[in-house]
């Protein structure tokens, strides 16, 4: 084996709670101009976080699977983890000391990302790669927990609002280690600082998110804003996929699975056509789940891999978008199969 090689070699993940049918919503539903927008289209369910459900809490029972497949020591010995919370706990705090904790681990290493949004499990596999193949350690955990769903877009004042419907919550983690079984054969992540400042959390009446006053906090979404988050992730998420496809030689027909972000159904159809992979070879449980924001692709991939969608020796491309297009990334794996 070439211990140069890195590998995502499992993926495990957690939905919480009951499913949250569309007619929840529909109960709440205001009067609004973007209320036919296609970005907002709700999905038939998703899933909220509970009431005192935490972010170590998810990733605890995510990384369940992991435990069961490989053993707990292989968890508690884990040298790098990698995590991304949507919705921190604590302001100034990231999750992973207390994921950390919870599962018993004592990393070298351990480091929240913040930027990669909807594409964080591709910048989390970047850097666990990067940082294993140069010796920093044997095994990497990404964790990474979507838990918005059920607190910010189910407040009373934010749930009539077309956005709110189509958020579901849920947490992965993906173990990454210096082996051959599914190798990471690429990962391109690309960061478009010029459209950083285009995604706004808006109050009425305007306040600072940290200060006291009434009003809850949401999504500053407008037409124009959406036309242009549309325009970049219809181009973005292609081009970085095939970026990574040209670099490792192999055109869009090789791809065996394709697993993106989810953000609605309009994106998901654009990218599939776009890439010219049929539907049967894109994974996609929006309708069960939502947008699961920067969960949405190792749940996905752990679905595929449950049901079978993807044989040993196949490339898997993973391909997303953040934000409002300030970052995108893919990365593709050739799948070893189940762990052995």
């Amino acid at each position: 084996m070439n211990r140069s090689v890195v590998s995502l070699t499992d993926v495990s993940s957690y939905v919480p709670g009951e499913p949250v049918g569309a007619d929840y919503y529909m109960q709440f539903a205001e009067s609004d101009t973007l209320r036919d927008n296609l970005m907002f289209r709700a999905p038939k369910f998703r899933h909220h976080v509970g009431t005192d459900e935490t972010a170590a809490d998810m990733i605890e029972q995510a990384a369940q699977g992991i435990i069961e497949r490989h053993g707990r020591e292989v968890i508690e010995n884990v040298d790098i983890l990698i995590t991304h919370t949507q919705l921190p706990d604590i302001p100034f705090c990231g999750a992973g000391g207390g994921i950390a904790h919870r599962l018993g681990m004592h990393p070298t290493t351990v480091l929240d990302l913040h930027n990669g949004g909807c594409a964080a499990f591709i910048l989390g596999l970047n850097v666990a790669r990067q940082l294993l193949a140069a010796g920093a350690g044997r095994t990497a955990l990404i964790a990474i927990a979507q838990n918005a769903a059920g607190q910010v877009f189910d407040q009373p004042a934010v749930r009539g609002k077309p956005q709110a419907s189509v958020p579901g919550d849920g947490a992965a983690v993906g173990l990454v280690t210096r082996s051959d079984h599914s190798p990471i054969l690429d990962v391109e992540c690309r960061t478009y600082g010029q459209y950083a400042g285009d995604m706004t959390y808006a109050v009425d009446p305007y306040r600072k998110w940290w200060q006291p006053g009434p009003g809850a906090g949401y999504i500053g979404f407008t037409d124009d804003k959406i036309t242009k988050v549309l325009a970049r992730g219809n181009r973005q998420v292609p081009e970085v996929a095939l970026a990574v496809c040209h670099r490792i030689g192999v055109s869009a027909a090789d791809i065996g699975l394709l697993v993106t972000n989810q953000p609605n159904r309009v994106f998901l159809r654009n990218w599939r056509e776009a890439l010219e992979v049929p539907e049967s070879r894109h994974m996609d449980t929006f309708d069960q789940y939502g947008n699961l924001f920067g969960a949405g692709i190792p749940i996905n991939l752990d679905r595929a891999i449950a049901q079978r969608r993807v044989s040993p020796g196949e490339v898997v491309v993973m391909a997303g978008f953040a934000h409002a297009g300030d970052f995108a990334g893919a990365a593709a794996i050739r799948w070893g199969g189940p762990p052995r």
